[in-house]
């Protein structure tokens, strides 16, 4: 353990004596050195700063004058210098280090303003390269940031220009000081910085690695929201990372923890229908209530209500396409929190608004650019895995399957089979989907036996009226035994979509020969716990 001195306890209030800036974003730093001037603060700069408070008719005294070095090697160095450092860490109670500050000829540092290189904005490119990469890593800022909320008991130390109003504000109200309060949470946030700043050096070098699992995890993502609470009311809550990008919300509410679950949920499943005619989903606690692929958007959405008419109540409406004034209508019957569309026709908007609690999102861009990784918390650490991609465009199935039974599906079972394994990747396991005409007409999810979830769907969709026979079904996993199988062709299945793998496929096969089911193999599971 690194012994410590005994210091006297630093006074709430230090006065702002002497200021480094050194801003690569210059946004309010005039304004900044405007106010710090007005309290007799002594301003030292570099480069493109000391140029912007000069031309604004401030007293600078550039950093080479401070350390009698100039800057060197393209301006890699200009601040790691003893006269700028130990000016920012001295412990200004503490008889040792002013003396030593004294002997040479160093003077203490108050308040160090600094915002870093832009490196995350930099190897966005696609086109980035190493060279372009390391140019923008920081290494002076950093250094200069870590020192002074190191030393916050003495030093105040700012790295974004939306702090700079408060500063100028308390300090207008005590005459040129900072309290510790203040020094403090400016110290927090800069950890805060320089940590998120190396996390994103980390995360460029490590895109290279042939190991998808990397050896150390940084989550790199900002708090952008707090939320009013999580998955219940008594559970704090916020979102960190950016949803900009993906949604824009349009009208209501903010959008609850629930609300994001059931959110990315709903993105992930449409995805899979990108391509696709018009389709809808209806989805209720991140599980798919009904979906439908039909000619028309009020179609679609009618045949994905009538699959379980009971649960969509209070939940989230997905689309693949502009949604028109007919579904608009249709929907607002039905109580809906969430409704998602990649654009609106002209006067949906002004109709779907006249109700306040209502939430209206309009998605920007597909979920699958999110990020290649699924991140979960577990009991002492996290999980990572790599996401389920989307699935092969609708042709491809055919393809890529393998046809096990002695009859082959019909085109249209094809086209059904394709159908319900894309609805089935994104229902919980156990996943058991019906479908018939690209339609759900029954979905069991989350059940413990995968019988269970046969029976669920059977029930749910028996509940809206509907008719199982000549349906194809599909399972997230293999069928254990024959009676999973035997389960939906007694329902009126005659095609099955599943991955195969069972130690019993030849009984499930030959059920299936014996019942005249069509089934199809992927070899690929999809489990959603």
């Amino acid at each position: 353990m690194i012994s410590t001195k005994d210091l006297p306890a630093p006074d709430d209030l230090y006065p702002i004596r002497r200021a480094l800036l050194s801003v690569f974003d210059k946004s309010g730093i005039v304004d900044l050195g405007r106010a710090l001037h007005g309290h007799n603060v002594e301003l030292i700069s570099t480069g493109g700063t000391a140029r912007a408070l000069t031309e604004a008719g401030l007293p600078v005294t550039d950093v080479s004058t401070v350390t009698n070095f100039p800057e060197i090697l393209d301006g890699r160095v200009k601040t790691l210098h003893p006269k700028v450092l130990g000016g920012i860490l001295a412990r200004k109670t503490d008889a040792a280090d002013l003396k030593q500050l004294s002997e040479h000829g160093i003077s203490p540092i108050d308040l160090v303003v600094v915002s870093l290189y832009p490196f995350k904005e930099a190897v966005s490119d696609v086109n980035v390269t190493d060279s372009i990469a390391i140019e923008n890593i920081d290494i002076g800022g950093p250094t200069m940031i870590r020192a002074a909320a190191k030393n916050f008991f003495f030093t105040a130390v700012v790295t974004h220009h939306s702090d700079y109003p408060e500063l100028i504000r308390e300090m207008g109200e005590t005459g040129g000081a900072l309290g510790l309060a203040t020094r403090r949470g400016l110290a927090t946030k800069a950890f805060e910085r320089t940590a998120t700043y190396d996390a994103a050096v980390a995360e460029y070098f490590n895109r290279s690695t042939a190991d998808v699992m990397l050896p150390q995890l940084s989550i790199n993502a900002a708090r952008v929201q707090t939320l009013r609470y999580g998955e219940n009311p008594h559970q704090k809550a916020a979102l960190y990372g950016d949803l900009s990008p993906f949604i824009e919300k349009i009208h209501g509410k903010e959008l609850s923890f629930n609300n994001l679950l059931d959110l990315s949920a709903a993105l992930c499943l449409i995805d899979e229908f990108d391509n696709a005619d018009a389709t809808c989903a209806i989805l209720k606690h991140t599980n798919p209530c009904g979906v439908a692929t039909a000619s028309s958007l009020p179609e679609a959405y009618e045949k994905a209500l009538s699959t379980d008419r009971q649960s969509p109540f209070g939940g989230i409406v997905v689309v693949n396409r502009a949604l028109d004034a007919t579904t608009a209508e249709a929907i607002d019957k039905v109580f809906t929190e969430l409704i998602i569309a990649p654009e609106y026709e002209d006067g949906v908007l002004d109709f779907l608004q006249q109700k306040k609690n209502r939430r209206l999102l309009r998605q920007k861009s597909p979920a699958r650019a999110s990020t290649s990784s699924d991140v979960r918390s577990v009991i002492g650490g996290f999980l990572v895995q790599e996401r389920d991609v989307v699935l092969p465009d609708s042709g491809s199935l055919k393809e890529q399957s393998r046809v096990v039974t002695e009859r082959e599906p019909t085109d249209g079972e094809w086209l059904d089979l394709d159908f319900a394994w894309r609805v089935a990747k994104h229902v919980k396991s156990n996943a058991i989907v019906y479908a018939r005409d690209r339609q759900t007409i029954g979905i069991g999810a989350g059940q413990m036996s995968r019988i269970d979830s046969s029976q669920v769907a059977v029930l749910k969709g028996g509940k809206s009226g509907l008719d199982f026979s000549n349906s194809v079904v599909a399972s997230d996993a293999f069928f254990p035994f024959a009676d999973g199988l035997l389960e939906a062709a007694s329902c009126g299945a005659v095609a099955a979509i599943q991955p195969g793998g069972s130690v019993r496929d030849d009984e499930v096969i030959k059920a299936a020969d014996e019942n005249g089911i069509a089934m199809v193999f992927t070899g690929r599971r999809h489990f959603r716990h």
